[in-house]
């Protein structure tokens, strides 16, 4: 048996960091497969990240040994590693057309000739295995080490082959569809990813059938099979790996970031309509971010219904002549007077409770739609005293810090 040198350095490096990130990106990936099974992108991704991990646990040579092992048949561990390498190439172009165009017919065909092609050449890879002769167990240097024998010989270089067109096949489809308009920003991330992760492949490819090549031709180049190919596998693996998580890990932390921003937005014209109503949100430990936005946005509203008897619609339309006086543009201008209408029935409210006359009330139904304007007006005190005191110019005003 082989002792391979280097041998602690690939083990960790070139077989499980990959296995530990493809099974990261599948436990992302496994609550939204198992909940929504019927859709065929689901289980396109779930197979291809279940294939990713298999092959580097089984490729890694501690893995090829104990197979050898618990069978009794020297190097049967090879056809299965060519196999799931196979079955992760073809799975990878099932993704790649799913993703992009899966429910038209010419998708559907070309599943099919996936499907097809690739189940023949694992089917191949276990024939070209029975008629070969392989006595001897290599655990790192299989490829190189056989690649004149009869039967093995096709077979390494049918695995080979398959892998290479599989890789520059994707690197096509990827480079067609993230120049394509109008793509989301996280799926163009994640895309370039995975076209330097297949690029990478290509590489890995391309050091294996020249190591191979190296051989008929009565050389020895096998270190660009043993040392760079792994390595770069892992590279590759990683890159793959991170293209496939990143648009859903990408749109999720987004759509997070956006509420929680909406939440925190919203605080100056909570805090306002908090202190002149007594009360405010309870606080629940286990709420969502998004139903922590709902309750404040819901708050809010309902407590602007009730100022709506108080708010003065004159002083509304001086205050939005005054903004647009003082330079501002008709949004911002528009903000601006709502909030100095809401500070004016704030205190308005608070000197002469209970409902007022019928001539002060008005529409709310602006000011339910522009809440975040209106508070984000709040947070400019300045722009509210200059806006206020040219709307009402005798009148002393109040704004809070």
């Amino acid at each position: 048996m082989e002792n391979p040198s280097g041998f602690l350095s690939e083990f960790y490096i070139s077989f499980w960091i990959p296995t530990a990130v493809f099974t990261v990106a599948l436990v992302i990936k496994l609550p939204s497969i198992i909940r929504l099974w019927r859709d065929p992108l689901l289980r396109a991704v779930g197979a291809l990240l279940l294939l990713a991990c298999a092959v580097f646990v089984f490729c890694a040579p501690s893995t090829i040994a104990r197979v050898n092992r618990l069978t009794g048949v020297p190097n049967i561990a090879a056809p299965w590693c060519y196999s799931l390498i196979t079955a992760f190439c073809g799975s990878c172009l099932l993704l790649l057309i799913t993703w992009r165009d899966g429910r038209s017919a010419a998708a559907r065909r070309a599943k099919r000739w996936v499907v097809s092609g690739y189940s023949g050449v694992i089917v191949a890879l276990w024939v070209l295995f029975l008629l070969a002769d392989a006595p001897a167990e290599r655990l790192r240097d299989l490829d190189t080490y056989y690649a004149t024998t009869p039967f093995m010989r096709e077979e390494i270089l049918l695995y080979l082959l398959a892998h290479a067109v599989a890789c520059l096949i994707t690197c096509r489809l990827i480079r067609d569809w993230v120049r394509a308009e109008g793509l989301d920003p996280w799926l163009r991330r994640g895309l370039r990813l995975l076209g330097a992760g297949y690029l990478l492949n290509l590489v890995f490819a391309a050091a294996k059938l020249s190591a191979v090549g190296a051989r008929w031709c009565g050389r020895d180049v096998d270190w660009l099979s043993t040392d760079l190919a792994p390595p770069v596998a892992a590279v590759s693996a990683i890159l793959v790996a991170v293209g496939f998580v990143l648009p859903h890990a990408g749109q999720y932390l987004h759509d997070r970031r956006r509420v929680r921003l909406a939440h925190r937005e919203l605080r100056p014209l909570y805090r306002l309509l908090r202190a002149a109503s007594g009360e405010g949100v309870p606080f629940v430990l286990r709420a969502t971010p998004e139903l922590r936005l709902t309750r404040r946005e819901t708050f809010i509203r309902d407590v602007l219904l009730v100022l709506g008897r108080h708010l003065d619609a004159g002083l509304g339309r001086r205050a939005y002549a005054a903004a647009l006086g003082l330079g501002h543009p008709p949004e911002r201008a528009r903000a601006l007077a709502a909030a100095v209408s809401i500070l004016d029935a704030v205190e308005r409210r608070a000197a002469v409770p209970g409902p007022a006359g019928p001539a002060a009330g008005t529409d709310t139904a602006g000011l339910l739609r522009e809440i975040g304007a209106v508070s984000r007006a709040l947070r400019c005190p300045a722009d509210l005293a200059a806006v206020r005191a040219a709307a009402v110019p005798a009148e002393a005003v109040t704004v809070p810090e």
